[in-house]
């Protein structure tokens, strides 16, 4: 079954069937984790790096933000069995999507905290595709733990 995250949403699956996928990732992140001794995964796709612009915010859309989502991504897998030394970690976004304007600089402070938190918790990247100005569209296949993109014609493996 094909299930699709939303901006500001997560999904997690336990199905070996199961292929998880968000689209439209600019200047948002995509993080797809998957534990092959646990067979579980999931997929977050946020928008901005910090929930401190709106708290309120934060307590309704919890992944709408980097260092909110991130964590409560994990913490499911982790409910659900998974083991930090077996995860498998991807990376997609964080494009540019407004080329010669950099006065936010959504996407690289969007790679940014993901980054931070990674390397504050002793979480390695296994592989990303993120920058540029490209859109994306990330996949996850729960049974395999394969993950890719596509964006326009163009198919990327990543796991």
């Amino acid at each position: 079954m094909r299930l699709t995250v939303g901006v500001s949403e997560m999904c997690i699956s336990k199905n070996p069937g199961d292929i998880i996928v968000t689209h439209a990732l600019g200047s948002c992140i995509g993080l797809a984790i998957h534990d092959p001794v646990a067979h579980v995964g999931g997929l977050l796709h946020y928008m901005l790096p910090l929930s401190k612009i709106d708290n309120d915010k934060k307590d309704i859309k919890p992944f709408m933000f980097g260092d909110s989502g991130i964590p409560a991504l994990f913490n499911e897998v982790y409910k659900h069995g998974a083991k930090k030394e077996s995860l498998t970690v991807v990376m997609a976004g964080g494009a540019d999507i407004l080329e010669n304007c950099n006065y936010f600089n959504i996407g690289a402070r969007n790679i940014a905290i993901a980054r931070k938190m990674f390397w504050k918790n002793g979480i390695m990247i296994t592989a990303e595709d993120t920058g540029g100005s490209k859109p994306r569209t990330l996949y996850l296949e729960i049974g395999t733990g394969k993950t890719w993109l596509t964006s326009g014609s163009e198919r990327t493996e990543l796991t």
